[in-house]
């Protein structure tokens, strides 16, 4: 097990052109799914982002998409309430799933937007990987332990990103990586790698670009 970060040497120049190429084309939004009967057709690969609000999330898929719009950012946290659907190069399905660990969202929000987590998690076959992301200066909390154990219920291969890596100490990003390897270690639908990404700085988006890519050939 080991961090994916921006100096890692597991992707060859090759592969991060072809993640680069992906992006580069056009990124469309499709739909805002608020229940499940509104879910689209399966696509060939299909890949989603999990994460409490305020992880960073519409700030990633912005930086992946080299847009800064793609996904509104916000300082309010939970503004995704529904499962949001975005088409990379008409090639990749990405899903921008609901924050969750919203502490003021009412109880039967909160409740409903679970249910639709679920199912959703339950009912796409072609759901390649379910990125999840982890704020690097807080690390794995209560909430992100429920949905890892969700992921590993419904056996949905995960894979966690850390998230504003550049807002913590050069010593503490090695602590807090081999916190999270060690935690991860024993989960079975975990993925055996972590990406280490900063939206702000750039770090690790041309390996999580290449990542993606690489599902379309897998």
């Amino acid at each position: 097990m080991h961090a994916v970060a921006e100096d890692d040497q597991r992707f060859t120049d090759e592969e991060l052109e072809r993640g680069r190429l992906l992006f580069a084309g056009e990124v469309e939004f499709l739909l805002g799914v608020a229940a499940l009967k509104q879910l689209p057709e399966d696509f060939p690969v299909e890949i989603a982002f999990a994460g409490r609000s305020n992880v960073g999330k519409s700030s990633l898929l912005n930086a992946l998409t080299n847009r800064k719009d793609i996904a509104r950012t916000s300082n309010t946290p939970g503004r995704t309430r529904e499962l949001n659907y975005f088409l990379v190069s008409k090639q990749l399905a990405m899903v921008d799933m609901p924050g969750y660990g919203y502490a003021k969202a009412q109880k039967t929000l909160v409740a409903k937007w679970q249910s639709l987590v679920r199912s959703y998690l339950r009912g796409r076959p072609n759901l390649r990987r379910v990125f999840v992301l982890i704020d690097a200066r807080h690390g794995i909390k209560q909430t992100d332990l429920e949905t890892l154990e969700l992921l590993d219920e419904t056996a949905v291969s995960y894979q966690i990103i850390l998230t504003k890596i550049d807002k913590i100490r050069t010593h503490e990003q090695k602590e807090v990586i081999e916190r999270i390897l060690s935690d991860i270690k024993k989960r079975p639908a975990a993925h055996p790698e972590i990406h280490v990404t900063s939206s702000v700085k750039g770090t690790g988006i041309a390996e999580l670009r290449a990542e993606m890519a690489a599902m379309l050939g897998s």
